[in-house]
């Protein structure tokens, strides 16, 4: 069974022995991308998405909604409340708004028009997961002033920092619960085979984790970043089953495979987790918003598309911006 995190000399680790790298990977980085041929930023302009805010009024069906805005930053409706996952409306990832990946395409729904949010769930605290003005706006916001923000260990005082009240912030660490509303959704911090830091020096001082997410009817796994690693069978059988997963398949490369699986590590992580039967759909998450990579933008869902195809697996793969009841959904956005 998974423990909580460990920590050695004040930083904490992974599950499995994972490298990521050092300074170093510049030199052997550098010349892939002086020749590297792929269409990594789109030629041609994307979109406009647009969410029409009016969808939110009216509860989903099903219980279970989705809106994927693009990379991993997610509006989950989950049987009549309302998490948002990951936000990141900034301009680019990166520690200045100057510099770093920009996005390819602008936010499809002003921070403004986002509905009453029960919690804000943050997996870690890299750029392309928890934008700085993002969270700046949001904690001003009244459709937010109830919401509790649930992260791992140590990002709350960055989320405080940037504005959030700090009676409002759950830390947990890996294995630990939070309760939304009296219990009517639990969220589970689990293991991810990642790594944590804003910057080159202070890296595994705070926690990274995916999250469980159980209402009343319906149960999400969010994978957030990881790496491949032999957990994903434990989390499936223990905190499954999964009516939709959420697995990360962009910024991949084989120099760090051991933090981003990409769409064969994610197909392996699926099947692992129960396939069909014990995860339910499975939803490609962490691609089509930002450069991180040397692949073309589009190679993680084609890849994923071609394996799940093999497989005859169902996907879950909205328009940006879409709310979208979950079933068996692919939209083609990225090849019009």
């Amino acid at each position: 069974m998974f423990s909580t995190a460990l920590k050695q000399n004040g930083k904490f680790q992974n599950p499995v022995r994972t490298g990521v790298g050092d300074p170093s990977m510049i030199f052997k980085l550098l010349p892939l991308y002086l020749t590297n041929k792929a269409e990594t930023f789109p030629r041609q302009p994307l979109g406009p998405f647009v969410t029409d805010a009016r969808v939110f009024a009216i509860p989903p069906a099903s219980g279970l909604r989705v809106t994927w805005f693009g990379h991993s930053s997610t509006l989950l409706e989950i049987d009549g409340l309302r998490l948002l996952i990951d936000p990141v409306w900034d301009d680019r990832a990166g520690p200045v708004r100057w510099a770093g990946p920009k996005r390819f395409f602008a936010p499809t729904l002003p921070l403004d028009q986002l509905p009453a949010i029960d919690a804000v769930l943050i997996s870690h605290d890299h750029f392309d997961h928890l934008g700085k003005a993002t969270i700046q706006r949001l904690s001003k916001l009244a459709t937010l002033a109830q919401s509790r923000w649930i992260t791992s260990l140590g990002v709350g005082a960055l989320l405080a920092k940037f504005g959030v009240n700090t009676h409002k912030i759950i830390e947990l660490d890996w294995t630990q619960t939070a309760s939304i509303a009296e219990g009517a959704c639990v969220v589970t911090s689990l293991p991810a085979r990642h790594f944590s830091g804003r910057s080159l020096f202070n890296r595994f001082e705070t926690l990274w984790a995916s999250f469980a997410i159980k209402g009343k009817h319906h149960a999400v796994y969010y994978g957030a970043d990881s790496g491949w690693w032999d957990g994903f069978a434990e989390i499936g059988a223990t905190y499954g089953p999964f009516d939709l997963t959420m697995l990360e398949i962009g910024a991949f490369h084989e120099l760090w495979k051991d933090i981003h699986m990409g769409p064969d590590g994610a197909a392996q992580a699926y099947a692992a987790l129960g396939g069909p039967e014990r995860a339910g759909l499975l939803m490609p998450i962490h691609w089509g918003l930002f450069n991180l990579a040397l692949h073309g933008w589009r190679q993680p869902i084609e890849r994923l598309t071609e394996l799940a195809s093999q497989s005859r697996w169902p996907l879950f793969a909205p328009e940006p911006g879409q709310p979208t009841e979950v079933a068996e959904v692919q939209s083609n956005w990225w090849r019009s």
